[in-house]
């Protein structure tokens, strides 16, 4: 038995999925169940605000939106839910990203959107930031979220000890 999603991964296009592939590996590590969509905030407007809407009905608790160039959909989907909404910025125009950074990081008053880095690594920490909400109600995610960031450490002392002994 699979479990019930929690997080809903969304892009603008099947074109994003090699980046926000990425936001699914940090949940897995968690262990959060998750489900991935296509949706266009400009394609497919009602399909997306329909999406938006819905989703919390259907569980969802965080929706992470990736988007290339105008990069509407986080914003759209913000417009339609009060989830938590992470915006991730995919460079797939000659702007390599900074177009799409700046449209989800320019949200007007009232209806945020939490923005992450350009790319692959800001899908993995739209994963981890949507494992740090759930942890605040999960205790078991907040406990693998301590682990996570224990190992972070114990990776720079291992590099560190390497570059001390190696000089």
């Amino acid at each position: 038995m699979s479990k019930k999603p929690l997080v809903s991964i969304v892009m603008g296009s099947d074109s994003d999925l090699e980046i926000m592939r990425e936001a699914g590996k940090s949940l897995d590590e968690f262990g959060i169940a998750f489900e991935m969509d296509v949706t266009s905030a400009h394609r497919s407007p009602d399909r997306t605000a329909d999406y938006a809407r819905q989703a919390a009905g259907r569980g969802i608790r965080v929706i992470i939106a990736g988007a290339g160039g105008a990069a509407h959909l986080a914003g759209v989907i913000a417009a339609h839910t009060t989830l938590p909404v992470i915006g991730v910025p995919i460079p797939s125009t000659p702007l390599q990203g900074m177009d799409s950074l700046l449209a989800i990081v320019q949200m007007p008053a009232g209806i945020p959107v939490a923005t992450v880095a350009i790319g692959k690594p800001g899908a993995t920490n739209a994963g981890i930031l949507a494992a740090q909400i759930i942890g605040l109600s999960d205790a078991g995610v907040a406990k693998k979220l301590v682990g996570h960031k224990e190992k972070l450490a114990r990776g720079v002392e291992e590099k560190s000890k390497k570059m001390r002994s190696s000089h």
